[in-house]
């Protein structure tokens, strides 16, 4: 089989050991599972991963924790039963990476840390994902999304106009450590694909999301350099061609007008032509536009205000003029550019029937799966990993009776 060959995925043969549980590494690792890579998911007894119990359910699991476990097998290791690590070090042995998400030092009480995997297998690829990583004065600071995102910088954007910022409706630093995680391992199976070498990833969200926030930090960085940091760049609503708006039956909508000849085309379509200002150059683009800005935020508003979102939101795309509705989550999956883009596919489970689940923008490439594997139930697969590691049928029953595997 050839890489041009359809069925050919990157990571066909690649067994990862996925100890993590949530968002920031299910995440991962499902991506890793769509390119191919053979995922089993080690998840504690009787709980399980702890997304499992997330709300809303289809008819019985959880739709979120599906949304990040497709594609993946699910053992039971009891990690505090000295039976039970032994499975998880022979799994380490017979795997290519671990990924996992104990806070900082846990790791090592169960043994199943880096030095250990390391001595079991010395090309293994290990990533550590935290909050904070392994060193620093957080570092066993528990990482979560609003915390991270708080102190990067991303929350204060609209402190001098809100005191108060709204809690962020995005997991910006989940999906931020989450989105870094599978680049450092698939750069770290390249690289032991050269030289034979394993590697350690100590991957912390707080790192990832600010490395991420390079715009959202331009002031301070000029600062930094002796610079004023001013006039601040205006992504957050202080540009009154970039903000939102209500129309004329109240609902939102996003008004994305930075360019002139956008705003140009805007204007001479609203009948404005007093609002178009020639000496308007690519400096103005992300600002506030100065004593301008109440004009341009009365005349954007009064134009919203004029029509119901729909006949508004008609004009706009007709015109290619970047007005668009703020949408409620059944608006945005009904919405005609998810369906004929394909955005949304449908996976036969076997207690929920048939579930809807996002569809990985990757598929178009032709690098991932052709259909995807619902998320496993609770050691659905015991019995096959347990066979595929050398365990005999007595062995295990064994197991089973002395609680390491359930």
């Amino acid at each position: 089989m050839t890489q041009n060959e359809p069925n050919y995925r990157v990571l066909s043969g690649v067994r990862i050991v996925d100890f993590s549980r949530l968002l920031p590494g299910p995440w991962a690792t499902q991506l890793l599972a769509d390119l191919g890579a053979d995922v089993i998911k080690v998840e504690q007894p009787v709980v399980g991963d702890y997304a499992r119990h997330n709300p809303p359910n289809f008819k019985e699991s959880g739709v979120y924790y599906n949304s990040v476990n497709s594609n993946k097998r699910s053992i039971v290791i009891d990690l505090t039963n000295a039976d039970g690590r032994a499975v998880a070090h022979r799994l380490i042995e017979q795997s290519d990476v671990i990924v996992e998400s104990f806070r900082t030092g846990v790791a090592r009480k169960l043994d199943v840390h880096y030095e250990r995997a390391r001595a079991l297998n010395d090309a293994i690829v290990y990533c550590a994902i935290t909050g904070y990583g392994q060193d620093g004065p957080l570092s066993r600071v528990p990482g979560h999304d609003l915390v991270i995102q708080s102190m990067t910088g991303l929350m204060g954007m609209s402190l001098d106009r809100d005191p108060l910022p709204e809690v962020p409706g995005f997991q910006a630093a989940d999906y931020a450590g989450g989105a870094m995680a599978p680049t450092a391992i698939l750069a770290a199976l390249m690289r032991k694909q050269q030289t034979g070498e394993g590697c350690y990833i100590d991957l912390s969200m707080f790192d990832c999301l600010f490395y991420m926030c390079n715009i959202v930090l331009t002031g301070g960085m000029s600062r930094m350099n002796g610079g004023s940091g001013e006039p601040a760049m205006q992504s957050w609503g202080g540009n009154p061609r970039y903000s939102t708006y209500l129309s004329g039956d109240g609902k939102p909508v996003a008004v994305s007008l930075l360019e002139a000849v956008q705003w140009r085309q805007f204007c001479t379509f609203i009948e404005r032509p007093d609002l178009i200002h020639d000496d308007e150059g690519p400096e103005d683009r992300h600002t506030t536009h100065g004593d301008r800005a109440p004009l341009y935020r009365e005349a954007i508003a009064a134009y919203c205000k004029a029509h119901t979102r729909d006949s508004l939101l008609a004009k706009m795309e007709a015109e290619q003029i970047p007005i668009c509705a703020i949408s409620t989550a059944d608006e945005a999956l009904a919405s005609d550019n998810v369906a004929q883009r394909g955005l949304i596919e449908y996976l036969d489970h076997p207690k929920d029937g048939r579930i809807p689940h996002l569809t990985n923008p990757l598929d178009r490439t032709g690098l991932t799966k052709d259909t995807r594997a619902p998320a496993p139930g609770l050691g659905e697969n015991n019995e096959d990993i347990l066979a595929e590691l050398g365990y005999s049928e007595s062995e295990r029953a064994a197991l089973q009776d002395k609680g390491a595997v359930s």
